[in-house]
């Protein structure tokens, strides 16, 4: 062994003195191959420092990462509780730029009123708004959406007044049916026949009709110039069935609404 460590410390010496005695050109080119051969390892050794010191740095403290979470889960729980009010705040959006989009396009003279109250009891079918008399409000005046026919206004105070809606006893209405031969008929629920009407808000009944084999299922229904008080044209609702009663003699049909009276907010009374 010690005579094997002699041989290599004389080859490295005469190694040496062969590089110092070569020419100053030759000795640079013989040290770029001998140090290339040993960059590798030098590169390798670099890389794993950094490697290293990466892996020291992702090291972050368990307490440090469960406050990070905890901070996660609030804002998750903020968020949450945010988007049904953005989604709110969207939908009033749209519905204001319709109705201002129907003042707009509309031929009659309108204002806008509130649903301030609702009466709990849904056979009597009415609401209050936040219009009266100072608003120049008086009984009988029509009220309707951008959708379609609502009802009338049936009492008048100073600043509020009560609406009675389609399919109350108190709200009949004139109508025609489209496409069957102007088949003038009255909305009437005071006279029920079908118990699917008193189950169903937006089911009323279309009493005395004239034609009623013209009649079919998906006909518009519209607002008559018969009874004087509602605008003609104004749409109530399309039609659901015809059926006969009182042994045949007279038929009966379903309409449903155009309008959701269950989900107004706004409402539109049409002024003289």
């Amino acid at each position: 062994m010690k005579r094997r460590h002699y041989l290599l410390l004389a080859v490295v010496i005469v190694v040496t003195l062969v590089i110092l005695k070569l020419p100053e050109r030759t000795a640079t080119q013989f040290k770029l191959a001998i140090g290339g051969l040993f960059l590798p390892l030098f590169g390798l050794t670099g890389s794993g420092q950094q490697v290293a010191e990466k892996a020291g740095n992702a090291i972050v403290p368990r307490k440090d990462l469960l406050k990070q979470i905890d901070l996660l889960r609030r804002e998750n729980a903020e968020l949450k509780v945010q988007l049904p009010r953005l989604a709110e705040l969207e939908r009033e959006n749209e519905r204001l730029r319709a109705q201002v989009g129907f003042k707009q396009s509309s031929r009659l003279n309108i204002k806008l009123a509130r649903i301030i109250a609702r009466d709990p009891a849904n056979w009597w079918r009415n609401v209050q708004i936040d219009l009266g008399k100072r608003d120049g409000l008086r009984v009988d005046l029509p009220v309707r959406t951008a959708e379609g026919l609502v009802g009338r206004v049936s009492e008048v105070s100073e600043t509020r007044a009560r609406v009675v809606l389609l399919g109350d006893p108190m709200c009949p209405v004139s109508a025609s049916v489209r496409d069957a031969q102007n088949n003038a008929v009255v909305v009437d629920q005071g006279v029920i026949k079908s118990p699917a009407a008193v189950l169903d808000e937006s089911l009323v009944e279309l009493n005395f009709l004239r034609n009623a084999t013209a009649v079919k299922p998906g006909q518009p229904v519209l607002t008559s110039d018969e009874g004087g008080l509602y605008p003609k044209g104004i749409r109530i609702g399309e039609i659901v069935d015809v059926r006969p009663v009182d042994f045949g003699l007279a038929h009966v049909a379903r309409v449903k609404l155009a309008v959701r009276m269950n989900t107004l907010d706004e409402v539109w009374v049409v002024m003289p």
